[in-house]
């Protein structure tokens, strides 16, 4: 008898044997659902979870540097202790990295003379196209009678829109003429329009944020992803002057660096400390007083965090479906021990051991499958319901990994009791009552 032959006749058995016994083997699947149900649904958060920090992050590029007054993740209380010794950020700073960033009007790059030297600094940011200086505060926003309590103002110039990878759905970004004029513009976020305005176009209208009026003359296209107080869906941005004058004064600024490539971002990287370095008039030898953070720390951080979680969420929800194992494990015991006689007849006339073996074998793989099945139709509507309260995603790779985590627990809870059985002398099991 071929493996194929045994298999086919394990599968006819053991699922005649699932039906005779109907209520047991109902009884014995609810463990496995409610395993399978639990380890899919966390999954699902986990997966949800993942793809929308992704798509937030995403909107900080690959591409980009970023200069603060202090590192995104600080290690230690000494570590934060000097960072808070760094000096502020300041708008000079950004003008200086900008200018350095220009060729001279003429394109022309003496080599002599302080025009010469000049000149040569002017050409330090080889590896940078965009240079944009960032302020943020929040600020309550009203249009007419509706209103939202808190949105993130963001001051900067019309070079946000490459730094920021911003795109427009409605009007235009800020031009240059606006915000070296400070003019009292803006451009919005799609949530912010959309609460706000109510589907209407808000281009060309006027709101007023922190008590200051601003004419809407862009709205961005949505983002996604997930941040405090809505993120960039909801956020307001005005030109870097005007935000100085209506929301704060003496601003901690952050500046914005896009590298021409992501193959170029290390070089960028030592171009700008280089700048910083020398406005700052910092002595060889001594350490930056200031941070250039950058994407990767945060997902360097982020799958730490992510991998821990889970790590810890897969085990505790794998307990569950542990349980359902050894109610598996059991319910096939009892199995063995009623077909004693029926294991007697089939060695008796030829079975070999591998048969009996692959026989039991199939029926708990079958019960934990069927278990399966019932568990995703299950987690399926349970996963749209939870989008309504946050990310979930139920990808097929989830689906296959449900049921092979299923099949898994079935073939090693099934495999003691089918080793007994395979292992049984014929004699014995004929004279079993």
């Amino acid at each position: 008898m071929n493996f194929l032959t045994e298999l086919r006749e394990g599968l006819a058995i053991s699922w005649g044997a699932i039906l005779a016994n109907k209520l047991r083997s109902v009884l014995t699947t609810l463990g496995i659902i409610i395993g399978i149900v639990t380890v899919t649904l966390m999954g699902t958060a986990i997966q949800g979870l993942n793809q929308s920090f992704m798509n937030s992050v995403s909107t900080i590029g690959a591409d980009m540097l970023y200069v603060d007054r202090f590192s995104w993740f600080i290690n230690s209380v000494q570590e934060w202790m000097r960072a808070m010794k760094n000096p502020r950020i300041t708008l000079e700073e950004s003008d200086t990295v900008e200018r350095q960033m220009q060729p001279d009007e003429n394109g022309t790059n003496p080599s002599s003379t302080a025009a010469g030297e000049a000149s040569a600094l002017l050409r330090e940011m080889k590896l940078a196209i965009a240079v944009a200086p960032v302020a943020q505060n929040d600020a309550p926003v009203k249009y007419k009678k509706r209103s939202t309590d808190s949105a993130p103002v963001r001051g900067t110039t019309e070079q946000f829109l490459v730094t920021g990878g911003l795109t427009l759905a409605d009007g235009r970004f800020l031009s240059a003429a606006e915000c070296d004029g400070g003019r009292p513009v803006c451009v919005i976020g799609s949530d912010i329009a959309t609460n706000l305005f109510l589907g209407d176009s808000p281009v060309g209208e006027t709101i007023s944020a922190n008590h200051h009026d601003f004419r809407v003359v862009g709205v961005l296209a949505k983002q996604g992803g997930f941040a405090e107080n809505g993120g960039a869906d909801n956020q307001i941005i005005v030109p870097i002057s005007q935000f100085t004058r209506a929301f704060w004064a003496k601003p901690d600024y952050q500046i914005q660096v896009k590298a021409r490539s992501v193959a170029e971002l290390a070089d960028a990287k030592e171009e700008l400390r280089t700048v910083l370095r020398r406005y700052r008039h910092i002595a060889p030898g001594d350490g930056d007083n200031f941070a250039i953070n950058q994407q990767d720390q945060i997902l360097d951080f982020f799958h730490k965090v992510a991998g821990t979680i889970e790590a810890v969420g897969l085990f505790i929800t794998g307990l569950s479906l542990f349980v359902g194992g050894i109610g598996i494990m059991n319910i096939m015991f009892v199995s063995v021990a009623e077909r004693t006689r029926e294991i007697g007849v089939r060695k008796a006339i030829g079975a070999r051991n591998r048969t009996i073996l692959l026989q039991f074998l199939i029926e708990a793989g079958c019960i934990c499958l069927i278990g399966g099945v019932i568990a995703l139709l299950i987690a399926w509507p349970t996963t749209w319901l939870m989008r309504k309260a946050m990310p979930a995603e139920l990808s097929p790779g989830i689906v296959c990994l449900a049921l092979l985590a299923a099949l898994l627990t079935g073939v090693l809870s099934g495999f003691l009791p089918a080793w007994r059985a395979a292992r049984m002398n014929p004699v014995d099991a004929l004279r079993n009552e």
